[in-house]
């Protein structure tokens, strides 16, 4: 049974905010990384977001583990010129650095485009967030007259500017699927801004033993308690589940319980995955079925050519869009409420279900969205019932929903967005496979356990039932089947990093962040449950709570919780 502990309490209001962000879905190790800090299993999650919102989803379906960091780019609300642009010497063409930032506070993000002319007159770019070592190939870059136009296919985005009299400013609306139109603007530079500072670290001491390891948080997290992230006047709490080599602890801290109940945005993505599993095991699908096949009959019309399959939506190789472009919220404090089935349908219907020719790893909320209506449509039951009837059933999750029991409730710790305002739960019905289960660190610890010990599951299940095939489906679920970027690999969901060796996923709506990692060689599984909207550039809390852990119990440099 889990040892359950909790310090730093406090109980007044604050803020917060979190958002599903792979930031980090893959590490990209730099030099001091692999000598000075614990190899996370990702550099840092905050590029894709799964939330939407003002400073939201800044819409962060929220996974930057790799190099592809949409957050980057839907990040609403924007600050004048970046601070660091130089003034001096003026442009003479588009040529050069222009900085420019989206967000602001903790959650800004610098950007600056690289703009270069060929020997033939074409000019080619990147746009680079700083903050989040990502990179991304501007395309079709027109300038004409003082009108300047590219796009970022990658990401589904369009910027469209006008030059200032002198050359200096560009003063533009960024569009993507989704995403309401927002203000960016930049300055011009002759030079690049500088790298942001690699996170404080502490030097590495002896492996703590799990028995041990309160009294070390307890220090790692006095400062945060004292004036940080988790002060009093801030209402922040996180919540830690630890499973290792079969022991159990969890940890919570400020106004969290132990048993306070998360949103946990898309991790969501990793339950709808093992379902795809499960049903590939029963027989009720096969991964390669086209996801066409599942739909109601009429949705939409078969192409010439090869079709978007249940396995392609699971590894975000479908080519679909992050988000679909009749996503149109009427409030933005509960944006996905009011998209149903039908208007999934209808954009699939006009999109078509092709696969894209030598498809990449392109993050979709769209993408599991449509896999979750999918396997519940050939379940016949809505997806709710579906995942508590495969998984958190046969699981004993009994705290991991999509709606919680009135009984339960009151343990819904308060969210927070990004500015510390009160956020309310998000509502997510035809996105429910992408991103609507809440859970507790005890239910995602007996989720992480399952997957490194799926052999202890089935023991005495009857024949036929759910609890029988999950082993298998375990099996079939972690099964690395594309790349993500450099040495990420993508499974069903879970995301692995070939040099560290561990699976992980992080998460993030308006008012909650939250992280989950298990590393099979080890024998070991980490959660971080945190009740804000996270959007720290490039170092968001969940994360550094994830390696001060895992560096802590492995004897390696730990990064400060709050530097």
């Amino acid at each position: 049974m889990a040892r359950t502990t909790r310090c730093g309490q406090s109980y007044s209001r604050g803020s917060g905010s979190v958002g599903f962000s792979l930031r980090a879905l893959h590490q990209l190790p730099t030099t001091q990384q692999k000598t000075a800090s614990p190899q996370l299993p990702c550099a840092q999650l905050g590029g894709i977001f799964f939330r939407f919102q003002k400073t939201k989803m800044k819409t962060k379906i929220s996974l930057a583990s790799t190099t592809l960091f949409l957050i980057v780019l839907i990040v609403a609300g924007l600050t004048s010129p970046a601070s660091f642009a130089q003034t001096a010497p003026k442009p003479n063409s588009i040529e050069g650095f222009w900085h420019g930032a989206l967000g602001s506070g903790a959650g800004k993000l610098r950007a600056v485009l690289t703009i270069t002319k060929a020997m033939d007159g074409k000019l080619t770019g990147t746009f680079e967030s700083v903050d989040q070592g990502a990179s991304f190939p501007m395309e079709n870059i027109t300038v004409d007259g003082s009108a300047v136009r590219f796009e970022l296919k990658v990401v589904g985005g369009v910027y469209e500017g006008t030059l200032s009299k002198d050359g200096a400013e560009l003063t533009g609306t960024w569009t993507q699927t989704g995403v309401p139109a927002q203000p960016l603007n930049f300055t011009w530079s002759s030079t690049p801004p500088p790298k942001p500072a690699a996170p404080s670290m502490t030097p590495a001491g002896p492996p703590v033993a799990l028995a041990d390891l309160q009294s070390a948080l307890d220090r790692e997290f006095a400062p945060a308690l004292d004036h940080g992230l988790l002060a009093k006047s801030t209402d922040g709490g996180v919540v830690i589940g630890v499973y290792d080599r079969g022991q159990t602890r969890i940890f919570a801290y400020g106004t969290a319980q132990p048993d306070s109940i998360f949103e946990i945005g898309s991790i969501t993505k990793t339950f709808t995955g093992l379902i795809l599993a499960q049903m590939v095991e029963q027989k009720k699908v096969a991964f390669d079925d086209p996801v066409r096949t599942l739909l109601p009959a009429g949705t939409v019309t078969k192409p010439d050519g090869a079709e978007i399959s249940l396995v392609d939506l699971a590894t975000q190789h479908s080519g679909l869009p992050r988000m679909p472009d009749n996503f149109h919220p009427t409030n933005n404090a509960n944006p996905y409420a009011d998209y149903h089935a039908a208007q999934m349908y209808e954009f699939i219907s006009k999109h078509g279900v092709t696969r894209p020719q030598d498809a990449v790893f392109l993050y979709s909320n769209l993408g599991f969205g449509l896999l979750g209506q999918a396997l519940a449509l050939r379940a016949g039951v809505p997806y709710a019932q579906l995942v508590k009837a495969e998984v958190t059933g046969p699981l004993h999750m009994d705290d991991t929903a999509v709606t919680i029991p009135p009984a339960q409730q009151k343990r819904l710790i308060q969210g927070h967005d990004a500015a510390n305002h009160l956020q309310g739960r998000w509502d997510l019905d035809a996105f429910a496979g992408a991103g609507a289960l809440v859970s507790t660190a005890a239910d995602m610890l007996r989720y992480l356990e399952a997957n490194l010990h799926p052999e202890k599951i089935g023991a005495g299940a009857a024949a036929g039932s759910p609890s029988a095939s999950l082993p298998a489906a375990f099996t079939l679920d972690h099964q690395l089947r594309s790349t993500v970027a450099g040495p990420a690999k993508i499974a069903l969901a879970w995301i692995y990093n070939e040099q560290t060796h561990i699976y992980f996923h992080d998460g993030g709506t308006g008012g909650y962040t939250s992280f989950a990692a298990f590393i099979p060689s080890e024998d070991r599984a980490i959660v971080v449950l945190y009740n804000r909207e996270d959007t720290a550039s490039g170092n968001p809390f969940t994360q550094r709570v994830f390696g001060n852990v895992y560096g802590l119990l492995s004897g390696k440099p730990t990064p400060k919780l709050d530097p």
